[in-house]
C-alpha cells in the first residue's frame, strides 16, 4: 500500500557496471542518482554497488521494492499510504513491524467507529421521536459520522492469488542431458545435466544478458539445442509469464485483452465476472475498459499475471515476474508460488523473492556453467562465502558424474523433506482441531450426563490425540532442523 523511500545517513551509492541509460534498459528500474555521489566499488547489489559506510557519509534518498536492498541499506524508512507520508526511524523489517501494529490500531478504531455509526443509524430510522428538538444535537452529530465515514480512505485490497493447475503433470517434466548452446561467441549453457521432476519450484540466477531468457526458450522448445538432448515429460499444459510483454497488444482495451470475447472467466471452479476478476488485481471499472498502453509498467505486469491465472497450467514459467510490482503484489504472488502444486521455472533478481519461492537455483556461474543448488538465495550465498573462505574459488568448475549424482540425490532428499514437512504441518493443524472440538464436549455441561463408559472414551480419544500431536511435533521439529544440512 503506497510507496517505500528507503533514507541512508552515512552509506554512498556506487556506478553500476553499464552507464546509466543501459542500466535502465537491462534492469527496467527508475533510479535517479546525483552524479557526485558515484563512487566505484566491489560490493554488487542488483547491478548496483553499495559503498562502505567510510566512502561517504552523506544522505541517500532511494525508491525500491528490494525488500532485501531496503533492509541492507536503509536506516530509515518513508512510507505513502493513501497520501499520508510517515517516517520510520528503523530499518525495513522493524517498519513492517510498526506499520502492522499501526494498521490494527486503525482497524480497531475503524470497527469502534462503525459500531457507532450502526447504533445512530438504527437510532435515526426510529422514527418521528429522533426529530424532536431535544435530539437536533444527535442528528448533527451523526451527519458529522456520516461524512467522516465518506472521507475514509480503505486500505486497498487485493485478493488472493490463484492459479488452476489443470491435470496433473508426468513425474518427470524435463529432462536435459549434455544441453549446449551459444550465440556467436557468447557461450551460454555447456554440458548441462539436469532432471526437472514435477512440484520443482526452480529459480533461474545470474546477471543481465548471460542467457537466464534464452534458456527458457530452449526448455519450452521455442529454440532448439545446437546439442545435447532436451525431452518433455507427459500431459504438460504451460503458462509463460514473457518479461518483455510482448503478449500485449497497446491498442486493446484491458477487458478484452483478458476476455477473449467472453464475459465471464473460470477461477477456481467458478465464473466471475471480468470486471470483477479485474477488480481482485486492483484494476477499477474504468480502467477495464481503457487501452493497455494507459497503464503503468507494474500495472501492465499485474494484468499479465491475471491472464496467465485464468489458464490451467501445471507448468508455470515466469521470467522476471517481479519487474515493477509492489511490495504487498510481491507477496501476494509468493504465497501463490508457495501454495500452488505444480512445477515453477522462475527468472527474478528480487533476491527475498527467490528465497521465498523457490526451492532450488540454476546460477549461471560463467563461461556456459550452469549449476543447480537447492534452497534459495541466501542459501546460494552463503555456500559461495563458506567455499571462498574454507577452500577458496576453485579454478576448474568441471562437474563429475559423480558430483551430478550426489546433487540429484540432495535435490531428491529435499524435495522428500519439503512434502513431508507438509504433510506434517497439515495433520498438526488437523490433530490439533480435533483436539479443540474435544474439548469443547469435554467442557459441555452434556458431557456429565453421558455414561461412565462415554465419558472413558473421550477421555482414551484425548489422550491418544495429545500423544499424536506431540510425535508430530517432534517430527516437525526434526524435518525444520534439516533443512540446510
Amino acid at each position: 500500500v503506497g510507496l517505500c523511500v528507503g533514507v541512508k545517513l552515512g552509506h554512498g551509492l556506487a556506478s553500476a557496471h553499464a552507464p546509466y541509460d543501459k542500466l535502465m534498459q537491462e534492469s527496467q528500474a527508475r533510479l535517479r542518482v546525483n552524479a557526485p555521489l558515484v563512487q566505484p566499488t566491489d560490493r554488487r547489489v542488483q547491478g548496483l554497488r553499495i559503498a562502505p559506510e567510510r566512502d561517504y557519509r552523506g544522505t541517500l534518498l532511494f525508491v525500491s521494492h528490494d525488500r532485501a536492498l531496503m533492509q541492507s541499506a536503509a536506516k530509515a524508512m518513508v512510507e505513502i499510504d493513501r497520501g499520508q507520508l510517515t517516517r520510520y526511524d528503523c530499518d525495513y523489517k522493524t517498519f513492517l513491524s510498526s506499520r502492522d501494529k499501526n494498521r490494527e490500531v486503525e482497524a480497531e478504531q475503524n470497527r469502534q467507529f462503525d459500531d457507532k455509526l450502526r447504533q445512530e443509524e438504527a437510532w435515526i430510522r426510529q422514527g418521528i421521536k429522533a426529530r424532536r428538538t431535544r435530539n437536533e444535537g444527535r442528528v448533527r452529530a451523526l451527519k458529522a459520522l456520516r461524512d467522516e465515514r465518506a472521507r475514509r480512505v480503505s486500505l486497498r485490497d487485493m485478493k488472493k492469488m490463484q492459479v488452476e493447475r489443470g491435470e496433473l503433470s508426468g513425474k518427470i517434466v524435463k529432462e536435459i542431458d549434455a544441453l549446449h548452446y551459444a550465440i556467436g561467441e557468447q557461450l551460454i549453457v555447456d554440458h548441462l545435466d539436469l532432471i526437472i521432476q514435477r512440484g520443482d519450484r526452480i529459480g533461474i540466477l545470474g546477471p543481465n544478458g548471460c542467457g537466464k531468457s534464452t534458456l527458457l526458450k530452449l526448455l519450452l522448445g521455442e529454440l532448439a539445442p545446437q546439442r545435447g538432448v532436451i525431452k518433455t515429460g507427459t500431459k504438460l499444459k504451460i503458462a509463460y509469464f514473457d518479461q518483455t510483454r510482448a503478449q500485449l497488444n497497446q491498442d486493446q482495451s484491458v477487458f478484452d485483452y483478458l476476455a477473449e470475447g467472453r464475459e465471464f472467466v473460470d477461477v477456481g471452479g467458478k465464473d466471475l465476472h471480468v470486471v470483477t476478476y479485474l477488480q481482485n488485481f486492483l484494476f477499477n471499472p474504468d480502467q477495464s475498459r481503457a487501452p493497455i498502453r494507459s497503464l503503468s509498467g507494474g500495472e501492465q505486469n499485474r494484468l499479465l499475471l491475471a491472464k496467465l491465472f485464468t489458464q490451467p497450467a501445471n507448468l508455470l514459467v515466469l521470467d522476471e515476474p517481479t519487474n515493477d510490482l509492489d511490495i504487498e503484489t510481491l507477496e501476494l504472488l509468493e504465497a501463490m508460488l508457495v501454495d500452488y502444486d505444480g512445477t515453477v521455472l522462475l527468472v527474478s533478481h528480487d533476491r527475498t523473492f527467490m528465497d521465498n519461492a523457490v526451492s532450488s537455483l540454476l546460477v549461471f556461474e560463467g563461461n556456459g556453467q550452469v549449476t543447480e543448488y537447492v534452497g534459495g538465495y541466501t542459501d546460494w550465498h552463503q555456500q559461495q562465502t563458506l567455499a571462498q573462505t574454507t577452500t577458496g574459488i576453485n579454478a576448474s568448475r568441471d562437474e563429475t558424474a559423480t558430483d551430478y549424482e550426489r546433487r540429484k540425490k540432495q535435490k531428491a532428499a529435499e524435495q522428500k523433506r519439503l512434502r513431508d514437512l507438509e504433510k506434517t504441518t497439515n495433520r498438526i493443524e488437523q490433530v490439533e482441531a480435533d483436539i479443540d472440538a474435544l474439548n469443547t464436549k469435554l467442557a459441555d455441561s452434556t458431557f456429565f450426563e453421558m455414561t461412565t463408559e462415554a465419558q472413558t472414551r473421550l477421555y482414551d480419544e484425548a489422550a491418544a490425540l495429545d500423544e499424536e500431536l506431540n510425535t508430530l511435533m517432534e517430527t516437525w521439529e526434526r524435518l525444520e532442523s534439516d533443512h540446510g544440512d
